[in-house]
């Protein structure tokens, strides 16, 4: 059991939980997930570690409500506990001196990128950070970003707050103006796959994180495969990091939509539920 000690609101709809997991706390590297289960009948979910501390034992989870049991879990409160949660999973970020790194974070896909920012600046790289989101409400966390980050750039698709645009033409603009070395993007897969297009013609080194359907995370269930260069690949065991130039992001789009009627139906039933006839029509 995993008991939650903080809670809080960081977007319309999207939570923040720290919980008690010394042993994932010691081991989790930028990058790793979790796979974690609410409860015995509940379904096994991943989600990205999107901050640890070793002093206190802790690991930070942000996540969407999106679906039943993403919206089973915002019911948590301080001092509730989560039966399961396995990890850290997947392979770390690839980290090193690169020189100059650029992140590039959509959504909540945002909080993938804090723990590589941190790591990425202990080996004394310069990092420039973009953020992007449809709205000033729905940018994560930009201010611990702007704590770390040698810059940070935001963008929204309405001009709310920052550059009224897409994130790629706030990366189109860091690269033609100074020499970038890497960039590593996170967020929506059409997102990461204009990130990958806008690069591949400089051959710049450009890793994505990818969020296919999973399951339980080590390899067994094959529900996270992907195509690298052709091969089949597991996002739990081999990635989630790939390199995007070799991404088929057609594949991965259309597999995310298989279950998005029985998705639907699901959260439909559980609001249902929980509303036992009280709530309004």
């Amino acid at each position: 059991m995993y008991k939650v000690l903080h809670k809080e609101t960081v977007a319309p709809q999207v939570e923040a939980l720290i919980i008690d997991a010394p042993y994932i706390a010691s081991h989790a590297k930028a990058g790793n997930f979790i796979v974690l289960r609410i409860h015995e009948k509940g379904e096994r979910i991943p989600l990205t570690i999107a901050d640890s501390d070793l002093g206190r034992g802790t690991i930070t989870l942000l996540f969407q409500k999106i679906g039943k049991t993403t919206e089973d879990l915002g019911t948590l409160r301080k001092g509730d506990f989560i039966r399961d949660v396995a990890g850290p999973l997947g392979h770390d970020t690839p980290l090193k001196k690169y020189g100059h790194a650029v992140l590039v974070g959509g959504g909540i896909g945002s909080a993938t990128l804090f723990p590589i920012l941190k790591a990425l600046k202990e080996k004394k790289n310069k990092v420039t950070v973009i953020l992007g989101a449809r709205n000033k409400e729905l940018l994560v966390w930009e201010d611990r970003f702007a704590e770390y980050a040698d810059d940070t750039i935001l963008t929204t698709d309405d001009g709310s707050s920052g550059k009224k645009g897409l994130v790629t033409e706030a990366l189109k603009e860091v690269a033609d103006s100074s020499k970038v070395d890497v960039v590593l993007a996170v967020g929506p897969i059409r997102m990461m796959q204009a990130v990958a297009e806008l690069t591949r013609p400089h051959k710049l080194k450009t890793y994505v994180s990818l969020n296919p359907v999973m399951v339980e995370g080590t390899g067994m269930c094959g529900a996270c495969r992907v195509s690298i260069a052709g091969k089949t690949k597991f996002a739990c065991i081999d990635g989630p990091e790939f390199d995007a130039h070799d991404v088929d992001f057609e594949q991965i789009a259309h597999r995310l939509n298989f279950y998005k009627d029985e998705e639907r139906e699901s959260l439909e039933k559980y609001k249902k539920k929980k509303c036992k006839g009280s709530c309004k029509k």
